[in-house]
């Protein structure tokens, strides 16, 4: 399990706790296996970009730039097939999380609940503040900003003013990992995973409910064994939003009313990824599964990763790309999740978001790599 503490004397206080992941897994990892590379890949660019410190940072993409951000308060575009630097600025404030950006506004969110954007040449359009910590990278879409803060508030922000449209506060379970679940803005409304292992569907007008789906049911004696928090970016894909939960379930809804279509038990701290046909998942343990869209069914599962702290599984191609702990990218083939290629990036653990943009996939690492890689 990928917990280093509990804060368990804050409760009384705080009526909320969150849990640190470790650097490094608590159980020995899988040493890596030699094979025959099937595939060629190469980094496409590389960029020095600046340390994530104990946050998670995501790189965004939109058209031809991808988005990125560091700690330091470095918040950089660059173009996505080459790594050229169009520009590079300082927020003027540390950062705990970023990017959201619809090519338009770009946001991110700084120290005590600070947030911040920029337009899509990096001049500053408005400061806005909100009610504590915010550790996802903030969603832009639909002429909006949505953040939730780590008190479980969610707020949504003009793009172009900063204006407060609306607010919802969602009750914060005891305790929760110290994690960055994603935001997704689609037409109409916007999907947030949540603590307590809910997935919910918001009106993008007003914040009000749609829907909402446990996909992490506590369970156990203690708080601790009861964490059961939704994770990572739900992904849409056709008419099905699909989910994942810590000590939960991952499984595919219907995206307008939150019918499940199928779940299996699941439990993971990273998102899920899908080509259309398959969602791909990595459990806490390190093993990658693939299950078919419309079922459920198990295709094909990869435990040679044992232990290696994965990231979100990424699809490039006709494989499957992970990151890990170690710096390591793996690439699996989509049919069957044999190992295909393996580069390194870096020492430092790969943060658990990458992004897909044209021909490259592309990692960010908490050491402050920002890595685009292809295959041939």
């Amino acid at each position: 399990m990928k917990v280093a503490s509990v804060c368990a004397g804050a409760l009384l206080v705080l009526g909320g706790c969150s849990l640190f992941k470790g650097k490094a897994p608590s159980n020995p990892p899988a040493p890596l296996v030699e094979f025959t590379q099937s595939l060629k890949v190469h980094p496409a660019w590389t960029l020095s970009l600046g340390k994530a410190d104990i946050f998670t940072f995501t790189p965004a993409v939109s058209g031809d730039s991808v988005y990125a951000a560091a700690a330091d308060g470095t918040v950089a575009r660059v173009n996505a097939a080459t790594g050229t630097v169009n520009w590079k600025i300082s927020a003027g404030t540390h950062l705990t999380s970023g990017v959201g950006t619809d090519g338009t506004t770009v946001a991110v969110a700084g120290e005590k609940g600070v947030l911040l954007a920029f337009d899509a040449e990096g001049k500053k359009r408005w400061q806005a503040q909100t009610t504590s910590e915010i550790l996802s990278a903030p969603a832009v879409g639909q002429g909006l900003v949505i953040v939730r803060s780590q008190d479980n508030r969610i707020a949504a922000f003009d793009a172009e003013t900063g204006e407060r449209r609306w607010t919802v506060l969602r009750t914060l379970p005891p305790l929760t990992l110290r994690s960055a679940p994603g935001i997704l803005i689609v037409p109409q409304a916007t999907f947030l995973s949540l603590p307590g292992g809910r997935l919910s569907a918001l009106n993008l007008t007003n914040g009000g409910p749609w829907w909402e789906m446990a996909i992490g049911d506590p369970r156990g004696t203690t708080e601790l064994e009861r964490v059961a928090d939704a994770s990572g970016m739900p992904v849409i894909v056709g008419r099905e939003v699909c989910a994942v939960a810590y000590q939960g379930r991952v499984g595919c809804f219907d995206a307008g009313s939150g019918q499940a279509h199928w779940v299996k038990p699941f439990s993971s701290d990273v998102g899920v990824g899908s080509d259309g046909k398959n969602v791909y998942a990595a459990d806490e343990r390190g093993a990658v599964s693939a299950f078919t869209l419309d079922g459920g069914a198990v295709v094909w599962q990869n435990k040679q990763l044992a232990n290696r702290v994965l990231t979100t599984p990424v699809v490039l191609g006709n494989t499957v790309v992970v990151g890990d702990f170690e710096g390591y990218i793996h690439f699996l083939s989509r049919e069957d999740g044999a190992l295909k290629a393996r580069i390194r990036v870096d020492s430092s653990p790969v943060l658990p978001n990458p992004v897909v943009a044209g021909s490259n996939v592309i990692f960010q690492t908490k050491a402050g790599t920002l890595i685009a890689i292809a295959t041939e």
